[in-house]
Parts: C-alpha cells; structure tokens; sequence
C-alpha cells in the first residue's frame, strides 16, 4: 500500500500548481491593471490575498492564525516569519491584512505566469550581490513612503529538512531600525509538515501561524540590530520548540 502514495505525491504537487495558475489566469485582465500603477498595489494585494485562500483551501489545509497583537491598519510594520514551504507565501498573506511588499529571492521570478507578477510586485534581491541588497533598501524605503508594510523572511531561504529555524540575516531588523517600524514576528508551525520542498511528503490538514506581541524599535541604533534579530529568532524559535 506504501508504494500508492507516490502516485498521490505526484498528484498532490501538481494540484497545487493547478491551483496557483488558476485564479491568475481567471482574473489576468483585473491583475495587469491592478499592477500596471504602483498607488493601485493594495487593490493588486486583495486580489493576492484572495488567492492565497484559494490554494490553501484547495490544497485542503485548515489554516488557522492566533494574534497576540493586531497590526494598526493605518502603521507599516516589518513582518518576518520561518521559512520552510512553498505555501508560506500564501499563509503569509491570508494571515496579515495590512497590504505588505514582500522581499524574495530572484530566482523565483523564473516560475511561469507568477513569476511575472512576482517580479512586478516584490522587490527581487541577489543574495549573492552586495549592489542588490542596496537596491532592497532603496526600493523598500519608497515602498514605506507609500504606506505599505514590509515582509522578509530573514533565514534567507529554506533550510535543510532537520533545521528547525536557521539563523536570521540582520536586513529585515537593519531596515525597520532605520525607518523606527515594529517588528512582528510570525510563527508558522505546520507548513514543513504540510507542505515542504521534499517531493514526496505532505498532504491535507491543519495549518497553523501566530503573530507574536510586536517588537519596538522607537530609540533603536543600528548597533542594535543584532540583538534585536536574537530576541527575534528566540521568541519564533522557542515558539516551534513548544510544538515539536
């Protein structure tokens, strides 16, 4: 009987692609307008947070998000969370209602039909480019200007199956120090299981986040930066310990 899950893997994971195109293609006329003015970003974010219910849904996963704090609709804020699935985005936007700019990797601008609005909606670094992760900050900061919010997730990618949470890069906390903007740090607990880059796992179930109490940054230095990080990854760290 074990050797029937495979076939069902393979399934699953091209469900969820199915899944990904499809709202993407039913609302293309309504995206492309949406995006085609970067004031027009919120509308583009609702439809963005419609899709991520879609997949979620579809995918059978019974998301649920507990809030220690509720973000100020009229504030921006740095949202950071783990990072172990491909559905952390969708989780991401179904669990934060303040219209938020997510930093990604550019590599993922390379995935048919959401790579093209990725690439025109986030702001796209090079890890590997010092003269990219300059241009983040940059980018970022027009995007506070307007009022939006920001989104890292500060391990930098996806670790290795046994990692719980890797260490956090200083960006995402050098960035809300400069422009004094809370840090709200979120936990995803069930996304690995549901859901991981490991082909052949996953499937239905629940899926759980919680936004911790924020963290202040009023009156932070830039030499700060490195113990607001530790205190940071402590709190989501010491939150996924609790739930092994």
């Amino acid at each position: 009987m074990a050797i029937l899950k495979y076939p069902l893997w393979i399934l699953y994971r091209i469900w969820f692609y199915v899944l990904v195109a499809l709202p993407i293609v039913a609302l293309l006329p309504i995206l492309l307008i949406s995006i085609s003015r970067e004031k027009w970003y919120p509308y583009f974010f609702s439809l963005a947070r419609f899709w991520a219910k879609f997949i979620l849904l579809g995918m059978g996963f019974n998301y649920k998000v507990i809030k220690e704090e509720i973000p100020d609709s009229k504030k921006s804020y740095m949202f950071i969370a783990n990072h172990t699935s491909m559905a952390d985005i969708m989780l991401m936007l179904v669990s934060v209602k303040n219209p938020f700019v997510f930093v990604g990797k550019k590599e993922l601008a390379k995935i048919p039909l959401f790579g093209f609005f990725y690439k025109r909606t986030c702001i796209l670094v090079d890890r590997s480019s010092a003269k990219s992760r300059q241009a983040v900050f940059l980018r970022a900061q027009r995007r506070l200007k307007q009022g939006l919010s920001i989104c890292i997730f500060p391990e930098g990618g996806v670790p290795e199956e046994h990692i719980i949470l890797d260490e956090f890069k200083d960006g995402a906390f050098r960035l809300a120090i400069n422009h004094q903007i809370p840090i709200v740090p979120i936990t995803f607990y069930d996304n690995k299981k549901r859901f991981s880059y490991t082909f052949f796992s996953g499937g239905p179930g629940r899926m759980k986040a919680k936004i911790h109490k924020f963290l202040q940054t009023k009156g932070l230095k830039i030499d700060d930066t490195k113990a607001l990080n530790e205190n940071a990854r402590s709190l989501i760290l010491e939150e996924l310990n609790k739930n092994l």
